[in-house]
């Protein structure tokens, strides 16, 4: 993976330079975006983090749903020359981005006894495998690594689609998944012996540009 860190690094200065030529420009009202078509095949997309979060949701004494966000620090998405053969997902995740709306709640998130952030500042989702339906995504089998354990995760689509972005006249495409996990399979299990629940479910929003 070392190799993509160059594409990542440029990618993600071109995508900030795009937008920020983007917002110089006067105020006028923007257009609908235009319809993108599909994935572009044998092309690579760049991951946008302003459009790019991860959310759990855990039970909380059968009682409410506790939820926190993570943001994506940068990621690359590969579409192969034949669509599903030789596509690809690259994604890190910001671990210290954690933010529930509790200052407390988010300090304990990252220390050792949940996610450890200061041993294990990031995340990872890498997948060799998206599963389509026409020009649409489906489901992505990949192996998701936090503090350093790596279990394979399958993210299920609700929703994709691909849009001409108005204020960069650029290939957008994205979509909403989600999964359900076991955290205990990452090592992470306070609360577990006294009421909180293993399950969680994670909803991942993410959006990528054509680099093209």
């Amino acid at each position: 993976m070392a190799s993509a860190k160059p594409f990542i690094f440029f990618a993600a200065l071109t995508t900030a330079a795009v937008f920020s030529a983007a917002q110089q420009q006067t105020s006028e009202v923007l257009p609908p975006p235009k319809p993108g078509g599909g994935p572009v095949k044998g092309a690579t997309y760049a991951v946008d983090p302003d459009h790019t979060f991860v959310i759990y949701e855990i039970d909380h004494y059968g009682t409410t749903t506790n939820r926190g966000r993570f943001s994506a620090k940068e990621g690359t998405v590969r579409i192969g020359p034949g669509g599903t053969g030789g596509s690809s997902i690259d994604v890190t995740i910001d671990i210290g981005s954690v933010s529930t709306g509790v200052e407390l709640l988010d300090r304990h998130l990252k220390s050792s006894e949940f996610f450890d952030a200061a041993r294990f500042p990031t995340g990872h989702f890498v997948s060799n495998k998206i599963a389509f339906s026409g020009n649409k995504v489906t489901a992505v089998d990949g192996t998701l690594t936090l503090m350093g354990q790596a279990r394979p995760v399958t993210l299920k689509a609700t929703r994709f689609n691909c849009y001409i972005a108005p204020l960069i006249n650029r290939q957008t495409c994205g979509g909403d998944f989600e999964a359900t996990v076991q955290r205990s399979q990452w090592g992470i299990s306070w609360g577990n012996s006294f009421g909180f629940e293993d399950k969680v479910r994670l909803l991942v929003q993410v959006e990528a540009i054509n680099s093209r």
